[in-house]
Order: structure tokens, then sequence, then C-alpha cells
């Protein structure tokens, strides 16, 4: 059994940082790449962010320049560091994570989701 566990969310103003973060844990034997995605109310999941196993990352053209992705691999942990919030970054945030299990098997998990509430 595999859970991915978010942290980090909050209300904030227009203009802060918030730093979101994803433990992995149970049976994982290893873990390939690992993503942030957002929903907002009515509207659909998008992708924010994703980290490959080497470090390599590919970041949403709506948050470039102000979010940040990066993985601690020893902890199992992918982060999503966001800054110069803006009141559309508004979502429910998941994190999610193409893991192998030690029975070999290999899925994508989600986490539950953490909101992010950016507004005056």
């Amino acid at each position: 059994q595999v859970q991915l566990v978010e942290s980090g969310g909050g209300l904030v103003q227009p203009g802060e940082s918030l730093r979101l973060s994803c433990l992995a844990s149970g049976s994982i034997f290893s873990i390939n790449d690992m993503g942030w995605y957002r929903q907002a109310p009515g509207k659909q999941r998008e992708l924010v962010a994703y980290i490959t196993s080497g470090g390599s990352t590919n970041i949403a053209e709506s948050v470039k320049g102000r979010f940040t992705i990066f993985r601690d691999n020893a902890k199992d942990t992918v982060y999503l560091q966001m800054n110069s919030l803006k009141p559309e970054d508004t979502a429910a945030y998941f994190c999610n994570a193409d893991i192998i299990e030690y029975t070999g098997w290999r899925r994508t998990y989600w986490g539950q989701g953490t909101q992010v509430t950016v507004s005056s």
C-alpha cells in the first residue's frame, strides 16, 4: 500500500509565497516522475509541474518564473515552491507519483489534495 500526503496549503494574500510538500510512503521500491496538478472550482484539473527521477522539470507556462518544483529522493518527497501568488492560482493542489512497488506493480498514485487560496 502506498500513500501520498500533501501539506502546506492555506490562505495567503496576492504576492505572497507558499511551499507545498508531498510525502510518499508505503511499499515503495522506486519513484519515477512526480508532479503537481491543480483544479479550480468548475475547471478541469491541470498540470502545474512535474519532475523526473533525474531532476528534469516541466513547468506550466501559467506559473513559469513563479513556481519551482523540486524533490528529495531520500525522503520520497516532492515540493512545489510558489512565489508571487495570484488570485488565479486559487485551487486544490494535488500531487501524483509514478511508483514501482516492491511487489513489482507500477501505478500512478494521487494525494488527497491541499487547498491554496489567494485573496486580499
